[in-house]
């Protein structure tokens, strides 16, 4: 259950800083419509999410072999 509100917390978190606004965004890299698009400042962000939920992850699949220990 921790692990999915947890997802939930980061996916929303990246949600809500791609579609903000920056003072320095950066070149477009992908556009999305008229208004958005992926620009190069919103790379970090993307990194951060998969890195974040990699780490998840990990820890939701090690948890198991803790145990047997």
């Amino acid at each position: 259950m921790y692990a999915l509100v947890v997802g939930a917390v980061l996916t929303l978190f990246a949600f809500l800083l791609l579609t903000g606004q920056y003072i320095s965004d950066g070149r477009v890299l992908i556009r999305i419509n008229e208004d958005h698009g992926l620009h190069a400042g919103d790379l970090f962000v993307v990194v951060g999410w998969a890195v974040g939920m990699t780490a998840l992850v990990l820890v939701t699949t090690s948890r198991g072999s803790l145990r047997s220990s």
